[in-house]
């Protein structure tokens, strides 16, 4: 996942008192605020959010942070005064970026404009954004409120003039007078991920579509289980890149049923597969706990037996019509001989 920092530039001027978005310009934007704060804190543990005032003299609130809850503070401890100086606050936001402590993170700001743009220079606004295309600072434009076309064209140069060739990692989002400015923000590229997904928090109530899940109670559960569903993504992928376009699991279904062709007692444990290991366990397990061949000859020794009283008579018939038989039979009897020997004795 992309690592980023992000500077968020406020408009607090006295324009931001007008109550065309409820209930006013200022606490539109300080919701619209906490929810690009709260998308990018979220679309990565390490990423990192700063928010400045743009009104009269140029504020930093708040330097890079990871804490939501004081970005929150700050945001919403902000006043509106006097006027803006969009250019002093995309140049010390630029600067700010500068001395971000990982020096691997992205960089990018998010510039919220509802003032009119009446001291704009265009080709000043160009410049800066060579020079920040030059130092890959990415910036988000949303203007919200009166309909400046001549400010909109501006501002369209300006992003153009940072995506470049390319044409994309900068955007330019115009919200219009009436519009729920957090819904249009849900909307656009500045809620969402690099594959065009929408980030954790911009589902409206922490709710999560993917997972099924409130991301707001475990939002370390809902990261792993992104993390983990893109390591599954990539793994299908170099899978699929291997066998030449296959589906793996087209070419695991083939592989155990190669696998079962042959009996699993005659396969060479090192050349199983797991899954053909695990099976091959399961079966030797069945047949331990099946009944074994002993049983049926019990069985059979039953049968047999229902049949031994008749010819238990037709031995008894014999043995009481052989008389010297049956004595040899009594003498070999260990009482017998015991009572013979003890009348002798007596004798």
């Amino acid at each position: 996942m992309v690592q980023e920092s992000t500077m968020i530039c406020v408009d607090n001027s006295e324009w931001m008192r007008n109550g065309d978005f409820q209930p006013t310009r200022l606490q539109a934007q300080q919701d619209a605020i906490n929810l690009v704060t709260q998308c990018k804190l979220r679309a990565n543990p390490e990423n990192a959010v700063g928010i400045l005032s743009m009104a009269d003299s140029v504020q930093v609130l708040s330097s890079l942070s990871t804490e939501q809850g004081r970005l929150m503070m700050k945001t919403h401890s902000i006043e509106p005064f006097g006027k803006c100086n969009f250019i002093a606050g995309i140049k010390i936001a630029h600067l700010a970026l500068k001395h971000r402590q990982n020096r691997n993170h992205k960089m990018r700001v998010v510039l919220f404009i509802g003032s009119p743009l009446e001291e704009i220079d265009a080709a000043e606004l160009v410049k800066i954004g060579k020079k920040m295309k030059k130092e890959k600072v990415l910036c988000d434009v949303v203007m919200f409120g009166d309909s400046d076309t001549d400010g909109h064209e501006k501002f369209s140069s300006f992003v153009d003039t940072l995506n470049g060739k390319e044409g994309t990692g900068s955007s330019l989002v115009v919200v219009p007078t009436g519009s729920s400015l957090t819904d249009a923000l849900l909307q656009s590229s500045v809620c969402k991920n690099e594959d065009g997904q929408a980030a954790f928090g911009a589902g409206g109530g922490g709710a999560d579509n993917a997972f099924g899940m409130d991301v707001d109670n475990d939002p370390d559960l809902a990261l792993a289980l992104r993390v983990s569903m893109e390591e599954e993504r990539a793994r299908q992928a170099a899978a699929a890149a291997a066998n030449g376009g296959a589906a793996p699991d087209a070419a695991a279904d083939q592989d155990m049923a190669a696998g079962g062709a042959v009996p699993y007692e005659e396969m060479d444990m090192g050349a199983m597969t797991e899954e053909q290991q695990l099976e091959w366990a399961l079966r030797l397990s069945m047949q331990e706990n099946a009944p074994s061949s002993g049983a049926g000859q019990q069985v059979e020794q039953m049968d047999v037996d229902a049949a031994g009283p008749a010819a238990e008579a037709d031995n008894l018939d014999d043995l009481l019509n052989n008389p010297d038989l049956l004595q040899q039979i009594v003498d070999d009897l260990p009482s017998g001989t015991n009572e013979k020997k003890d009348d002798e004795e007596k004798k």
